[in-house]
Formats: structure tokens, sequence, C-alpha cells
């Protein structure tokens, strides 16, 4: 009887997680198709997900790969398909999913910026965090579900960018400068003004 009982719970949350769509189910693009059902409410690259971010006031949380990518899969297993990630993206954030195969020039911006602030080269899933108008403050690529080794997962830098924002905007300030000037080294700013940004921004970030 207990055997039975917990095959119709797996079958029970199978067949809800197959009727949770999102903003994507609309999508033409398979990549985007693939999150669909993801208990983030994703939204695609466009004027909705930029509107609503400005009216409720939110976050934007940027999520840049592609089909075949090994790493996109693995973030969404361990993130986009976890309630407790999902509940603070969809608190805080308005996610966006974009196909780089089917927008290559919003990847391309993002990737020249991951560059022109790390020093290298970028990768995929490209995550950006931006302002309710679309001003990036942080870039990453793979970001794990917790923290460790180093790093801080997707449980730390929700909580902590949303608080940041509402809190201590002046903070915040500071982080949308910094990326200001990186922004300005495609355009030929001074390198040294730029290594200035890089250690201000680590400083804020630590």
């Amino acid at each position: 009887m207990k055997t039975v009982f917990v095959l119709f719970a797996i079958a029970g949350l199978l067949f809800a997680d197959h009727n949770h769509s999102n903003a994507l189910s609309r999508e033409a693009s398979p990549y985007l198709q693939q999150h669909a059902h993801n208990p983030v409410n994703w939204y695609p690259w466009g004027k909705e997900a930029f509107d609503k971010a400005k009216k409720a006031d939110k976050l934007i949380f940027l999520s840049i790969g592609y089909s075949t990518c090994h790493w996109c899969h693995v973030m969404e297993k361990e993130s986009f398909e976890d309630a407790e990630v999902a509940a603070l993206l969809n608190r805080d954030y308005v996610a966006i999913k974009v196909d780089r195969e089917q927008l290559p020039q919003i990847d391309k911006k993002y990737q020249q910026l991951f560059k022109a602030l790390k020093g290298r080269s970028g990768g995929w899933p490209l995550s950006v965090f931006l302002t309710s108008d679309q001003k990036p403050f942080w870039i990453t690529t793979y970001i794990p579900r917790e923290s460790g080794y180093g790093s801080r997962g997707m449980l730390t830098l929700l909580p902590y960018y949303a608080t940041l924002s509402r809190k201590h905007p002046e903070q915040m300030m500071k982080l949308l400068a910094a990326y200001e000037v990186t922004d300005k080294q495609e355009a030929g700013a001074d390198r040294q003004t730029v290594l200035f940004d890089r250690l201000l921004l680590d400083k804020i970030v630590r």
C-alpha cells in the first residue's frame, strides 16, 4: 500500500510540473521551450518583460544560453527546477531567458561586457543582473545553487542583490557607476580608470 501511495505521489508531482508553464511556452525556440515548464516565471526578451520589471520595480535576471550547452542544462537542473530558487526569482526579479542562436546580437552585447569587465572571454550560460531599466550591475557565467569553493550561489546572490537594491541604494549606485565605466572601455576609455573600477567593484561585492 505504501509503495502504491509513493508511486501516486511521484506521478502527481510529474503531472503538476508538466502542467506548469510560463511565458516561454509561446516561443518557437527549442531552447526556450526546454524552460517552458520550469517553476521560474520566465519571460522571453522583449517589451512584456521590461514593462513588467518597471511596473513592479523589480530587478531583472537575464540568462543566456543555447539548447546543447552542457552547463546550461546543469544550471537548469540545479537552480531553475528548484522550488527555493524559483521562489526567490519570482518574488524579487523578472526572469528573462535568451537563446543566443535566436538573438545573437543580445548575446554579443553581454559577452563583450563580460570580457571588458573580467579581461577574459565569457561563455554559457551567461547570467546578468540588471535594474528594472535594463542597466547591468553584475555579470557572470554559471552560478551554482549553493555557495562554496569561493563561489557564491543563487541562494546567496538573489536575496543579496534584492536587499541591496531596496535597502542600500547608494551601494547599488556604486555598482551601476562601475559598470558604466567598464562599458566605456569598449569605446576606448582610459585603462587606469577601468582597472580602478574593477578594484572598486570587487570591494563592493565582497
